[in-house]
């Protein structure tokens, strides 16, 4: 009997450790929750439901191919390897395979697993699934992991024009077993249900998955470059969460951009080029979470940064946090976040940015609120763009870039059409006011909505002293040719 254990994989097509554990005989899959877990990692409750949803579409998926869909309980990691020892004796497993996860906790987790199983005599085969290359692979021509993403994407460019990682087919129909599948848990203690207007913002399961990149890159990826900045615009390809919760592979992504740029992924057209840029991003950022585990463990990628004196301003946050700001651009996308559970990416680097050099708050807080709304929450992609904005991560922006939220507000939502949809109390402002309505509103501003918490230009002062007072700004260690 193989038994494979899913995780972040949630898929049928192009799953290698699925099709590797099919291949080699009758095949039992589990799935393991793991909520006290979930909890420290600040998982959100809208990424869980997710989670569970697509649970629910993947035992169906697996049922029609006999193949049982068994659901276990490891409140705690620690919990994972007695856990899957107790069902491979009870299945008598001879092999488990599982796609590898990044992060200090999931390889400390594998490895506790493959220690505890092997000492049984029971195989444990992990295999690279959710990126396109190993990390370890792609290094500087020292032998380190690259901190600059324009010659991480180089070496990539390099590898991919030799070899094209493969798609994986899905199993076939196995005869069947005589175990049956469990139900899939409705909701999971700790984690609230959340509403049906953001569920429905994200129907789970492959086949949604798969229309959305269909849809993607059919219609919307030539205009990709050009409209992926602006909010208002469906310029993205709203894949994130389907990513995040390996509902669709990079492969698949990858596969399908090209597809679309006949086979191109450094010319030809500018909107499939950009996007298949915005995967090796997604890609850098999992290196760079093997490669420094410091980032891992909510330590600053640039040392010298730790010493920032940040300020400890909890009624500010707190208004970031609701939505209060006073600053529409801010407020609109913090609104998406509470009710949708996502944030447009250009938003994400503008809220960022006035949370860590306007208001001064340690960048962590940001990360950690992200995390517990976001539904397609990943520890790499969010800490990598929450030190990017930062500057106090890889490759990040320079210290003295700071985004205006009144610029990029009136440069990315021109007309107002965002701040309008989330931010109705301003919808009778023109085009001009509903950026800055303080200025607007003569002595009072805007009836029923805040005035801005911070004044922009001598924040923006307060953030460059506190980066100059800093010990001198060293290289992280490792170079990059």
């Amino acid at each position: 009997m193989q038994l494979i254990w899913l995780r972040s994989d949630l898929r049928l097509h192009d799953n290698t450790a699925l099709a590797a554990a099919a291949a080699r005989g009758p095949t039992v899959a589990v799935y393991l929750v793991s909520p006290q877990q979930w909890l420290e990692h600040d998982d959100a409750p809208c990424k869980v439901d997710f989670w569970l949803r697509n649970l629910r579409e993947m035992s169906q998926s697996l049922g029609a191919l006999n193949i049982p869909l068994l659901i276990r309980s490891a409140p705690h990691w620690d919990q994972a390897p007695a856990e899957l020892l107790k069902l491979c004796r009870h299945l008598k497993v001879e092999a488990v395979h599982a796609n590898e996860e990044y992060g200090v906790h999931e390889s400390r987790r594998d490895e506790a697993v493959a220690e505890t199983l092997r000492a049984e005599g029971i195989e444990f085969h992990s295999y690279l699934d959710q990126l396109l290359f190993k990390p370890g692979t792609v290094l500087t021509k020292t032998g380190t992991y690259f901190q600059v993403f324009s010659q991480f994407r180089k070496v990539c460019y390099e590898r991919l024009h030799r070899s094209m990682p493969a798609l994986v087919k899905a199993p076939g129909k196995q005869a069947a077993l005589d175990i049956a599948s469990d139900a899939i848990p409705e909701a999971v203690k700790g984690f609230a249900t959340p509403s049906e207007s953001l569920r429905a913002l994200w129907p789970a399961g492959e086949h949604e998955a798969q229309r959305r990149l269909d849809t993607f890159t059919d219609a919307q990826i030539d205009y990709y470059r050009s409209e992926r900045d602006f909010p208002a615009k469906p310029g993205t390809s709203q894949l994130s969460a389907y990513l995040a919760a390996g509902v669709i592979s990079p492969r698949q992504c990858l596969h399908a951009a090209l597809q679309s740029n006949q086979g191109e992924f450094e010319s030809g057209k500018v909107g499939a080029v950009t996007w298949i840029n915005e995967l090796l991003w997604r890609e850098f950022y999992k290196h760079i979470l093997v490669g420094y585990p410091r980032v891992s463990r909510h330590r600053a990628f640039r040392p010298e940064t730790e010493a920032l004196a940040w300020r400890d301003a909890p009624e500010e946050l707190k208004a970031w946090q609701e939505a209060r700001t006073g600053l529409p651009i801010i407020d609109a996308a913090m609104r998406q976040l509470l009710e949708t559970g996502w944030m447009h990416n250009r938003l994400r680097m503008v809220v960022a940015m006035f949370l860590t050099k306007n208001l001064l708050i340690d960048w962590r807080e940001g990360e950690r609120f992200f995390m517990r709304h976001l539904i397609d929450g990943d520890l790499a992609a969010n800490n990598g763009g929450w030190q990017w904005s930062s500057s106090t991560g890889t490759d990040s922006a320079p210290y003295f870039r700071i985004f205006n939220p009144l610029s990029q507000s009136e440069k990315f939502d021109a007309e107002g059409v965002f701040i309008k949809h989330w931010l109705p109390e301003l919808a009778g402002l023109n085009k001009k006011e509903v950026h800055n309505p303080a200025a607007a509103g003569g002595l009072f501003g805007v009836s029923g909505y805040p005035a801005p918490i911070v004044n922009l230009s001598t924040s923006r002062e307060r953030a460059l002293t506190a980066f100059k007072n800093l010990p001198s700004r060293q290289p992280v260690g490792g170079s990059d040719e």
